[in-house]
């Protein structure tokens, strides 16, 4: 296939995927091999896509110009790429794993839940590979509709309730901020296209921009800067497989990725550097990172507190957009990946337990690594990841992302980056520890072993993925750098 034909066939296969699955939902093993296929025929395209296009000479696929001069359109960049490789790669692992989630746990309508994942990889898909900022923002508010009922599976009250904050909070940021900023962007330019050094004028008035960036960074509320951040774990009451979607997958990734791509090609990294705005943001970004580990280590439900580690690892990639130099934007790009593998690993093992052993907070977990080595195991190995201690993928993102306040010369930022570490290695590591030395509660409690195969599978999948990335950090240092040309 040539470039073009990629470009139609990405997002679109697992738009007809939804089809498929609600056609085959009566029968679950069709459905499920047909999600899974589907995932892996997507991934196989997005691999295709890296490696035959130019990226210098790079295809626009134009879907409609609702405006002259204004398009929806598709074309590869290097941050869209990376983006569209862990998203496609991660959704067929995440099914796996929700086979053998969902019918463990007897979740009920399983056929609506992979159609719906399905769309929402293809919104994710979309916003990877927007050629503007329109494209962006309308595939951005599809996932935010296409991952609501998933929010809200359970159907409970409380279900419901974090479904009115997830939708309440997401749709009024992006309405209120993120469309007034692209209206006011068109306005000044004329053009919402994604361009290398971003698209303002040398003499534009620093005010206005400024003011720009705020509502950009504010109207992003996937980001989960505070304080926009409590949507995240609200949600956390929805089904793990859908907790991996919204931290690793798509949501909170769509959100970062959007801030990451608007601070190079709207507004351009010389242009950050120059506003004295982006030094507040990057502070309020390092506020968040150290606040949010603070709330985490006070949480003993556990996937409360693997929220709002998220909504600390996620300010990081903020942070390093709004430093306004290299090593920031490399290492946030980074980070997307390094995050993504570490956090999915993280879930996948707190939906092995609760399923499991039925267990769901940290004080409960006391000598759960004796009755289940294999998850314990790769939970001490994601946590490793998040931390970004060698030998795994999140030690290079992190460094980068240390080079990057040291070049900016607040030592603030750097101050946070590394307290926040440290909070890290409290609120996290002290999981696999009790697992594996504390005595259990009960000692005769009986029945707990590992989770269903299919889940466990797909654990080894993900922590494979953070040993892995330690060992091949050039590549996507290399495509991450293409930005920067």
């Amino acid at each position: 296939m040539n470039g073009m034909q990629l470009l139609t066939w990405i997002p679109l296969v697992p738009l007809l995927a939804m089809f498929a699955i609600m056609a085959t939902g009566k029968n679950p093993n069709l459905r499920d091999a047909v999600s899974i296929i589907a995932g892996i025929i997507t991934f196989a395209l997005v691999v295709n896509l890296a490696g035959s296009v130019s990226l210098d000479n790079a295809p626009t696929l134009v879907l409609a110009e609702p405006v002259p001069g204004l398009t929806l359109a598709l074309s590869p960049e290097p941050l869209g790429i990376l983006f569209a490789l862990i998203a496609s790669f991660l959704w067929p692992v995440t099914i796996i794993y929700a086979i053998g989630y969902m019918r463990a746990h007897h979740e009920g309508n399983q056929t609506r839940f992979y159609a719906l994942f399905a769309v929402s990889i293809a919104a994710t898909i979309g916003i990877a590979l927007s050629a503007n900022m329109l494209t962006l923002f309308l595939f951005y508010e599809l996932l935010t509709l296409a991952t609501y009922p998933l929010v809200t599976h359970a159907g409970t009250d409380a279900a419901r309730r974090a479904g009115r904050i997830y939708l309440g909070i997401l749709m009024s940021t992006s309405v209120g901020f993120l469309l007034l900023a692209m209206v006011w962007t068109w306005q000044l330019t004329g053009t919402l296209d994604f361009v290398e050094g971003g698209i303002f004028d040398a003499d534009v008035d620093h005010g206005i921009v400024s003011i720009l960036l705020v509502l950009y960074v504010f109207g992003t509320g996937k980001a989960a800067v505070m304080p926009f951040h409590r949507w995240l774990p609200a949600a956390m009451v929805a089904p793990t497989p859908v907790s991996a979607l919204l931290h690793a997958v798509a949501v909170v990734k769509a959100g970062v990725f959007t801030i990451l791509k608007v601070s190079v090609y709207i507004f351009g990294v010389d242009l950050i550097a120059d506003l004295a705005v982006a030094d507040w943001l990057a502070g309020l970004a390092a506020l968040t990172i150290v606040l949010a580990s603070l709330v985490a280590m006070t949480k003993d439900n556990l996937k409360a507190r693997l929220a709002y580690s998220t909504i600390s690892q996620l300010s990081y990639i903020v942070l390093g957009a709004m430093m306004g130099v290299a090593a920031g934007v490399i290492g946030g790009g980074m980070h997307i990946a390094m995050h993504a593998f570490g956090k999915i690993t993280l879930f996948f093992c707190a939906g092995a337990i609760m399923v499991a052993a039925h267990k769901t907070k940290v004080s409960e977990l006391d000598g759960m690594g004796r009755r289940m080595p294999l998850t314990m195991l790769a939970f001490l190995i994601g946590a490793l990841s998040i931390i970004g201690l060698p030998p795994f993928g999140g030690t290079w993102s992190k460094w980068m992302l240390v080079q990057g306040t040291l070049d900016t010369g607040i030592w603030l930022l750097t101050a946070a980056l590394l307290v926040s570490t440290l909070l890290n290695v409290m609120y996290l590591l002290v999981i696999p520890v009790r697992a594996f030395f504390k005595a259990p509660a009960d000692d005769a409690e009986p029945g707990i072993k590992e989770a269903p195969l299919p889940s466990l599978l797909a654990i080894g999948v993900a922590v494979t993925g953070c040993v892995v990335l330690f060992f091949i950090p050039d590549s996507i240092h290399q495509l991450v750098s293409g930005v920067l040309r």
